[in-house]
Formats: C-alpha cells, structure tokens, sequence
C-alpha cells in the first residue's frame, strides 16, 4: 500500500529524491506524507506556493489511471524499500526514491560499469568506445550509458553486437526516447534483457537541466565510470565528478593534446583519474576478472563458430592482435571481444604486448 503512495509522491517532481525522503522520514511513511494538510506540511518548511500546488497536484492524481498507464506501457518501477533495487544506488544520499524501469535488471548488474563521453566523439573515440564496450560485455559486465548520440551511442550498440546487457539512463520518462532517432536501439535493448530506467514519470520530456540527474544516476548504478572523450565544460565532466564524490573509481581514456575532444579525460588524468589503454586494465583495477566464472561466461556466451576459426588462426604459432583480425577479416574490435572471452574460458592466453597464443 505504501509503496503506491510513494510512487504518487514521487511523481510530483517538484520535490526531488531528498526532499521526498525527508517529507516520508517526517511523516513516518509516503501514505502519510501524501496526505498532510497544509498546516501540517508548513511545519516541514515547505513554502506556501509549493504547498498549494502540491495539494493542487494531489487533488487532481488518479491512483486507477496512473497504474493502469504503467501497466499499458510495459513499465515497471522499483522503490528504494524494495529488495531488487539496484544495490549500487541505495547507498546515495540523493537515491532516486523510486525508479522507474522497461526491461529488467538483475543482481550482476552491481558489477555495472558506465562508458560517458561526447556527443561529437571522434573516430578516435567511436574507436576506442566500441573496444571497451565489447570486451567489457563479453566477460558479463553490465554497461550503463545514456542513450543519447556519440559515444552512449557507440557504447549501447557495441555491447548488443556480443549479445551483452546494457542499462540506458534518460533524462526523460522512460516511454519517451530522446532523441527520437534512437528508439530504435531503446527498444532493442529491453528485447535482449537489458533495461532503460529513469527517475522520472512517464510521459515527462527531456529537459536541459534533467541531465545533471540523469547523471548521477549513471555513475550511481556504477561500480566505474568510464571517460572516453569530453570537452572540459560538458556533461561529461559532470558525470565525473558524481562518480568521484559516490565514491566510484574513475577511469579516463589519455588522448591528443590538441584535441579538444581529449581535453575532458586528460584533465581528470591530471587530477587523479586512472589512465586506462585496455579494458584488462579496468578489470584488474576492480577485480572482476577474478570474480567470473568460467562455468557461467560458458552458459552466458557459448562457443561458436568465430572462436574455432581464433583458435585455428593460433594452431601454429602465437600472433599479435593485429595479425589475428588481418588473418580473420574482422575487425579488431571483434576479434579483441572474442579472444577476452576465450581467455576466460582458458583457451588461449596472452603472453604480453597483444599477441596471443592457444593454451
């Protein structure tokens, strides 16, 4: 019952995570809290004008028409008092109280890791991007990312090309895509088991200022966020920022000097972010190769042909990376994925300096 009036509560975005949380905190429960009176909502603090059109607001809400609507949509919605709440984001002094979700989300994704950059990334970063992406998707980490163009963009679609799970973040209601261009890629994330969430109701269009929040939550739900390119006044830096006052290990991409797409993540390298060249130095920065299971990377990614062509490719002899995508007529992106993999499973190793042999 409480957790209906929660989500009616949260719905008035007015409020905020915070002050929702305090107005239940004062109140002894949302049930409450959406109930108080005038007088009894003045004690709180809150201004007349904020009041009246609160009471406005809760005059007006249709508990029958708002459920329904959820359910008409295929949405889903997990409040901070539920056990599968995303565990990364409980802990956050401005937890979003309630968060709304398409798709699923599971317990693995606490070891999430949150790919951010530009919306006009270089070919540098889509580069870079698609790399990270796919090798960290391939051993089962979950990539959280925003949805938007450049480099969420890159990121999403990379992890779905090695059938990986990813969360998309939106500063928007999660039934309203923005931009519209990439819905097309929204839904195929939620088709493959992956999620779009959002803190805030459906129907409520992207603005400017939502972003920052938006933000919070990507690096939230992170275990670390991942900086591939940025100017220094952007979003990007934000996101940053978040991530290092949550607690979160930040990671950036070292790029040109003279590249203004580079100045963002060689700015945070400067200031104490870790450089990272490969996505083995992010697992082994937090551990999470040492906590896969090679059991279950086979039942989540099972052989196919592409690992038995590798492994002829290294019957002979070792091969640098390079050498193996030239021999295979794949992308090294692809190949570099799949041979990640196929170390886990203990098939092949590598030895150093790129360059792999069959074990």
């Amino acid at each position: 019952m409480s957790k209906k009036y929660l989500v009616a509560l949260t719905s008035y975005t007015q409020f905020g995570p915070v002050r929702t949380k305090l107005l239940t905190q004062y109140f002894g429960g949302a049930k409450n809290a959406w109930n108080a009176t005038f007088q009894k909502l003045a004690e709180v603090g809150l201004r007349e004008k904020t009041i009246k059109s609160f009471l406005e607001y809760r005059d007006g809400f249709d508990f029958e028409r708002y459920f329904n609507r959820l359910n008409d949509y295929g949405i889903d919605f997990v409040t901070i008092n539920d056990e599968d709440y995303p565990e990364n984001l409980k802990g956050l002094e401005d937890a979003p109280q309630v968060l709304y979700v398409r798709g699923a989300l599971s317990k693995n994704d606490c070891n999430a890791v949150a790919i951010v950059g530009s919306r006009k990334m270089t070919s540098y970063g889509r580069e870079v991007t698609e790399k990270l992406a796919m090798e960290l998707a391939s051993v089962g980490i979950t990539i959280v990312s925003g949805l938007a163009f450049g480099v969420d963009l890159a990121a999403h679609k990379s992890v779905l090309e090695v059938n990986g799970r990813c969360i998309a973040v939106l500063a928007s209601g999660v039934d309203v895509i923005t931009p519209r261009s990439n819905e097309w890629l929204g839904l195929k994330i939620i088709k493959t088991g992956g999620a779009i969430v959002s803190e805030f109701p459906p129907g409520v269009e992207a603005q400017r200022h939502f972003f920052p929040f938006r933000n919070r939550i990507i690096s939230g739900l992170s275990k670390a966020v991942i900086v591939v390119e940025g100017m220094i006044k952007s979003g990007t830096i934000h996101t940053a920022k978040h991530a290092a006052n949550q607690g979160r290990t930040v990671f950036a991409v070292p790029g040109q000097i003279f590249s203004p797409m580079s100045a963002a993540p060689n700015y945070l390298i400067k200031n104490g972010a870790k450089m990272i060249t490969s996505s083995q130095d992010i697992l082994e920065e937090l551990d999470l190769q040492l906590r896969v299971d090679k059991e279950a990377v086979e039942k989540i990614l099972p052989n196919d042909g592409l690992e038995e062509k590798l492994i002829e490719i290294l019957e002979r002899e070792p091969l640098h990376l390079d050498e193996i995508g030239r021999i295979s007529g794949l992308k090294v992106s692809e190949v570099s994925g799949k041979l990640t993999v196929m170390e886990l499973k203990g098939m092949i190793k590598n030895i150093g300096n790129g360059v792999y042999k069959k074990i």
